[in-house]
């Protein structure tokens, strides 16, 4: 498995109503970081401020400017610190990646999927809640 390479593909799939955040989360949005607090409706996330519709993208991925014109886009999260949970625990499943195209996964994770769960396992540990 490689490491992530930012390509985005998971924060722009997602970003369109597949996220949420829990109810902790936006009451401390809300509190302590009113510009994310911002793009929250009736309890969901990625609401554009002025018109009250859904955004077709989260409104916190940036392209990252480009010193080659050449070189592939690179996306950065400007709330990483605050991003929902939902964020933080992806991806949790070798074929949750495989559908998503995630760019980190190698032809010996395809070949060895029980493996490389066990690897993405351990790279996310940080990442997930603890097991009960």
């Amino acid at each position: 498995m490689k490491d992530c390479n930012q390509c985005g593909k998971c924060c722009i799939k997602y970003s369109d109503g597949a996220l949420s955040a829990t109810k902790e989360e936006i009451d401390l949005w809300e509190i302590f970081n009113p510009d994310i607090f911002d793009f929250v409706k009736d309890g969901e996330i990625w609401f554009d401020p002025k018109s009250g519709l859904r955004l077709k993208r989260c409104p916190f991925l940036e392209l990252s400017p480009k010193k080659d014109p050449l070189a592939p886009n690179i996306y950065t999260c400007s709330i990483y610190l605050d991003r929902p949970e939902d964020c933080r625990h992806y991806p949790s499943l070798i074929a949750e990646m495989i559908r998503d195209e995630c760019e980190m996964i190698e032809v010996v994770d395809l070949d060895k999927p029980k493996q490389a769960q066990i690897k993405l396992d351990l790279l996310m540990k940080d990442s997930r809640p603890p097991s009960s």
